[in-house]
């Protein structure tokens, strides 16, 4: 079963990726990263590169069906192992420069009988040996942007009920609706409103220089967050540092931050599944004190999500804070895409890990120890989580003592 698209409407979805996503410059290297079912979209993307002059297009193909052999078969120490030649393909790709490209389309439960320790052995191992790479895309040194397009067994995930033609065609209608394309629009146009929008809502949040949130809900959500001083709101594109303005997610709908590293206390649910790792974690509980998490519980996949939050010591603190409105398009359609790009833009999420050092004043420049006093987390992992509800309430309080309500009834009341 191939993942088939209308020509013309794939090559519009490229050209929005590669004009607005990584908004490609002349003569810049592209890096694409994708799963072999998505061939025929990584070669849209390909021929829409060069014809907005690029250097050159590299592809790293995954196949998580071999992958899976892999963790069945191979010994332990294997896993604790990063390929050099893998290590240098980007850093050296980053260093001249490239933008980068995902394509985020996995099975939700391809690793689901692997043994944790394996999954992490490799986490930890490739953060560490690309630790240079992540931070070059973190800090904005090059652009970069996270897609999906449908494979067959997400679609089956997502629409169990239906056959798997039929569930990935509804699948890639959804995708279009989320990332705002139409057979008649021009999409570029309409993201262009789309990022105003959304840079509008991170410029009122700047204004107001918020010392702490407040988030509650009916399902036992009662947590504050400190946000240091000179954080930023960011939302909808950003600039790299050769000024370059560029979307980091397709779909986007948030708003977010960075928290103080030692300033979260309380407890908060998640509202939706989490994706990681070829696992489904379900019904996440978190406590935290003083920033760190120090109960943690999950109704299926919790030896998973004590794997997560283990990895490092910044895996147990927040990295990032975002608003999401409840009447987001992605949150009205309904549906649970078991992949973080579409769930955590139908929801207010945080994210276990490290922190985007552009989400501080001057943080693209600091050095490690000035982020960490800074308060700015650090970690090999970046992993959001889903905690929008129609009943969110999120109300903060300002460095000048002024209370505002940021969030009502899951929507931003601003």
């Amino acid at each position: 079963m191939r993942c088939e698209m209308r020509e013309d409407i794939l090559k519009k979805y490229a050209a929005l990726v590669v004009r607005v996503g990584i908004n490609l410059q002349p003569s810049q290297p592209l890096v694409i990263r994708a799963p072999i079912g998505c061939a025929a979209f990584v070669r849209a993307l390909s021929a829409e590169a060069f014809a907005a002059g690029a250097y050159d297009v590299a592809v790293h193909w995954s196949d998580e069906a071999f992958e899976r052999i892999r963790y069945q078969n191979a010994p332990m120490e294997r896993f604790e192992e990063f390929p050099a030649w893998r290590k240098l393909f980007y850093d050296d790709h980053a260093g001249r420069g490239a933008a980068f490209i995902s394509i985020a389309a996995s099975d939700p439960d391809i690793f689901s009988d692997i043994a944790p320790e394996k999954l992490t052995a490799v986490q930890l191992s490739a953060g560490k040996a690309l630790a240079d790479y992540r931070n070059r895309l973190m800090s904005n040194r090059n652009t970069w942007c996270v897609v999906s397009m449908p494979t067959p067994a997400w679609a089956r995930k997502v629409f169990p009920e239906a056959a798997e033609e039929t569930a990935v065609a509804r699948l890639w209608e959804e995708i279009l609706k989320a990332v705002r394309i139409t057979p008649e629009n021009d999409p570029v146009a309409v993201w262009k409103e789309h990022i105003d929008t959304l840079q509008k809502r991170a410029a009122f949040l700047n204004q107001c220089d918020f010392a702490e949130l407040h988030y509650t809900n009916g399902l036992g959500t009662d947590l504050r967050v400190e946000l240091p001083a000179g954080h930023l709101w960011m939302g909808g594109a950003e600039h790299s540092a050769d000024g370059v303005l560029f979307a980091a997610n397709m779909p986007t709908e948030e708003v977010y931050t960075l928290p103080q590293r030692g300033g979260v206390n309380g407890t908060v649910a998640a509202s939706k599944p989490l994706h990681f790792n070829g696992n489904v974690i379900y019904d996440i509980r978190l406590t935290f004190r003083d920033g760190k998490v120090v109960d943690h519980t999950a109704s299926r996949g919790a030896e998973h999500l004590k794997k997560l939050i283990e990895t490092d010591e910044g895996a147990s603190f927040l990295g990032e804070v975002a608003l999401v409105p409840y009447d987001s398009p992605i949150s009205r359609s309904n549906i649970l895409f078991y992949n973080t790009l579409f769930d955590e833009n139908a929801s207010c999420h945080l994210a276990l890990g490290k922190a985007y050092p552009t989400c501080i004043r001057g943080g693209e420049d600091m050095t490690e120890d000035e982020l960490r006093r800074a308060g700015v987390n650090d970690s090999i992992v970046h992993e959001d989580f889903m905690i929008g509800t129609e009943d969110l309430s999120v109300v903060g309080r300002t460095r000048d003592g002024r209370t505002i309500r940021v969030m009502e009834q899951g929507n931003f009341a601003f």
